[in-house]
């Protein structure tokens, strides 16, 4: 008998395979062609409708003047990896070897995925909180290792218990996103705590994506995962600039941990794309000396969490106030009943004609049938990384929810 190639198994679990075998398309493209086939306002997919500081792309052209176009090393140019080092002793307190401790990758991607493969296989168990990004639950399926999801509870938070029960002896890696996509909960040390002492107690590695570490709002405090007592060597930390510098394009991305963790991931990493960026590498190294544009990013994003949110209440959703990333969570549960629809995903399919406006259900962010997913079923993701005048444009749509009959 001929096994399921890998590449099915990838798509059974990030939910791209039908019950006939047919590979469908992710739900933000599906969502993508619903918005440009309406003209609908897209609040669906995370990415900035404008780009990041001026001086950052001077620097890029600057790099591409000076004849910086052939394959940087495959760990990174020596000032991104020097930046990336200074970046976490500035900022945490952390104390990186910037020639055996630091990777740069295409991209967090890259890291997580390089990460995953190097350090876990068929047989072992890699933990995530659910909802889970995707690329968490492709990687994981790549590698033949067994994906063993811990539901957030129904206010979107660390369910230690759940955690501490879904841990065994093959459990290999412990995969912990903070702030979280797709729910914007920031982990409080406490929380992370709890992660902690579980992995100390099965002796086993923490991976951490903190992508989002600079965009937290209000009082949050984002507390990396290394820095508490006894993790920061068994801690890979994986952070990139798209989110922090808006500009997502470039694909810089960076790992670090103890030189044995990130020995054993170059040497997956070093066979994917190897390098990247040689132009790009040199100017984020200079951005990351630069702690006020992520301070103003996070200024100007927190308002625009707030005026989507006022809006989405408005307009009859349930709103968990994010405390970080670019997400909101809205409970459309109203909305679903008065419409006679099955659950939020039915309601993301209809809200472009009905409103023109796109979200992503955060049903796709979880295992079908599992616990999360029926939990968070009436809970749409909509994004607030979008021009001020954009969003408003969405709200006031948005707002029309409430009379739209269902046709």
């Amino acid at each position: 008998m001929t096994s399921t190639p890998r590449w099915r198994q990838v798509a059974a679990a990030t939910g791209l395979l039908s019950d006939d075998g047919a590979i469908a398309q992710t739900i933000f493209a599906e969502m993508t062609v619903l918005a440009n086939r309406t003209g609908a306002v897209n609040l669906g997919q995370g990415f900035p409708d404008v780009d990041g500081p001026d001086w950052i792309k001077e620097a890029a052209k600057a790099a591409i003047d000076a004849g910086r176009n052939q394959y940087a090393p495959g760990d990174g140019v020596p000032e991104l990896r020097r930046a990336i080092a200074d970046h976490q002793r500035r900022r945490y307190g952390l104390d990186v070897d910037p020639d055996t401790e630091v990777l740069a990758t295409t991209g967090a991607t890259e890291a997580l995925t390089a990460a995953i493969l190097a350090l876990t296989g068929p047989g072992d168990e890699v933990i995530t909180l659910e909802p889970f990004y995707d690329s968490h639950a492709a990687a994981i399926a790549m590698a033949g290792a067994t994906h063993v999801p811990v539901p957030l509870t129904a206010d979107l938070r660390l369910d230690a218990e759940a955690l501490r029960a879904a841990a065994t002896d093959r459990t290999a890696l412990i995969l912990v996103n903070t702030p979280h996509n797709p729910t914007g909960t920031v982990l409080t040390r406490a929380e992370l705590e709890q992660v902690a002492a579980v992995a100390r107690e099965r002796d086993t590695v923490v991976l951490t994506d903190e992508v989002y570490e600079h965009l937290v709002y209000d009082d949050a405090e984002h507390v990396p995962m290394a820095t508490l007592p006894g993790m920061a060597e068994r801690t890979l930390t994986v952070s990139s600039s798209g989110k922090t510098f808006s500009l997502t394009g470039w694909k810089v991305g960076w790992l670090h941990g103890p030189a044995e963790l990130v020995t054993a991931v170059r040497t997956v990493k070093q066979f994917m794309t190897y390098t990247s960026g040689s132009a790009f590498q040199p100017a984020i190294a200079q951005a990351l000396g630069d702690d006020e544009a992520p301070r103003a990013l996070a200024a100007s994003l927190a308002e625009r969490r707030d005026l989507l949110c006022a809006g989405l209440e408005r307009a009859g959703f349930d709103v968990v106030v994010p405390q970080g990333t670019y997400f909101v969570v809205a409970d459309g549960a109203a909305h679903v009943e008065r419409l006679g629809l099955a659950d939020g995903h039915d309601l993301c399919l209809r809200l472009p004609e009905l409103v023109g406006v796109v979200g992503v259900p955060v049903s796709a962010f979880c295992r079908a049938g599992s616990t999360a997913a029926e939990t968070l079923r009436s809970r749409v993701r909509f994004t607030f990384v979008k021009r001020p005048e954009v969003l408003r444009d969405g709200v006031e749509r948005l707002e029309g929810l409430r009379s739209a009959v269902a046709r």
